[in-house]
């Protein structure tokens, strides 16, 4: 907000915090509707405090975001749509799908970007377990560690070299992982970019 409007210029935000451990806990139990009805309930509340708009701020819990959607009367700004507007006005028309291992082999953010006439490829198995690992034992407590930032990268060029025009980095931690400088050959679209860039746009539209 203040790069558009300058000066002293702020957004304006209502924040909701979860306890992520319980997320986390809900997540691998397979719980989604317990973890839906705890974003629904913080949805109600943002939408009482006064938010015109809602942003879900992780990947993952796009998963809920149904249940979210239908809880509020405001608009929640979908990632899985946002990233798919940025793939294909950058003329890409097939990615790869980085994320949690729920947004890589589940079907709700992948069939979202799909929709948009995208082709959407995701990791193997192993690599997606490797992916999971990295963020959860790693990235999640601030842990940045050189030899998972290497696999990271073999695993994009892979799937670049497989056929993928760019890269989804399709969780909010990866921002720590992956460098400017790293694979710069790769095109990669950063969700936690587009999702604030979206923001700022709606806000000031």
């Amino acid at each position: 907000v203040a790069a558009r409007l300058g000066g002293l210029h702020s957004a304006r935000l209502l924040l909701w915090s979860v306890e992520f451990a319980e997320i986390a806990r809900l997540q691998h139990a397979d719980d989604w509707d317990a973890a839906g009805r705890i974003l629904a309930g913080a949805a109600r509340r943002l939408e009482h405090a006064g938010a015109e708009g809602l942003l879900i701020c992780a990947n993952t819990m796009h998963r809920v975001a149904p249940a979210v959607e239908a809880a509020v009367s405001v608009p929640v700004l979908h990632l899985a749509d946002i990233t798919a507007q940025a793939l294909l006005a950058d003329g890409h028309r097939s990615a790869a799908l980085l994320g949690t291992r729920f947004t890589m082999a589940q079907p709700f953010y992948r069939e979202r970007l799909e929709r948009h006439g995208l082709s959407v490829s995701v990791p193997t198995s192993e690599e997606q377990d490797v992916l999971h690992q990295i963020i959860f034992d790693e990235l999640v407590k601030g842990r940045v560690e050189p030899a998972s930032r290497e696999r990271f990268i073999t695993i994009m060029r892979r799937m670049h070299t497989a056929g993928a025009e760019a890269v989804i980095l399709g969780c909010t931690e990866f921002g720590m992982l992956l460098r400017a400088e790293d694979a710069p050959d790769i095109p990669r679209v950063d969700t936690t970019e587009l999702h604030c860039q979206a923001a700022v746009g709606w806000m000031l539209a």
